[in-house]
């Protein structure tokens, strides 16, 4: 059964860290490009952040420049996002995906498995 499984979301106060897992069963991650997306309600969902197939193209949303750090470990089929100096307008839902063979230069149709989505919550 081909899925991705998200970890490590829940609730940080304004400044904290969180660093979200999501693991691959099924497949593995070697040449997709990998991708974490959020959205918060009443707002539409968005890319913060991607990872090319090769590696050599990595791109973050202008709002989580510099305090987000996207990475995957191939040998455990997982890839992360660590989130640093959290603000409260990073709550949402968060969601990790691939896209065989991407570059991160198409939008989220391109992304063929997602995962089921985790909660962080920024709140003092």
């Amino acid at each position: 059964q081909v899925q991705l499984v998200e970890s490590g979301g829940g609730l940080v106060q304004p400044g904290g860290s969180l660093r979200l897992s999501c693991t691959a069963s099924g497949f593995t991650l070697d040449y997709s490009a990998i991708g974490w997306f959020r959205q918060s309600p009443g707002k539409e969902r968005e890319r913060v952040s991607c990872l090319s197939s090769n590696d050599h193209i990595t791109v973050y949303a202008d709002s989580v420049k510099g305090r987000f750090t996207i990475s995957r470990d191939y040998a455990k089929s997982t890839m992360y996002l660590q989130m640093n100096s959290l603000k409260p307008e990073d709550t949402a839902v968060y969601y990790c995906a691939t896209d065989r063979w991407g570059d991160c230069s198409g939008g989220d149709s391109r992304y063929d498995y997602w995962g089921q989505g985790i909660q962080v919550t920024v709140s003092s």
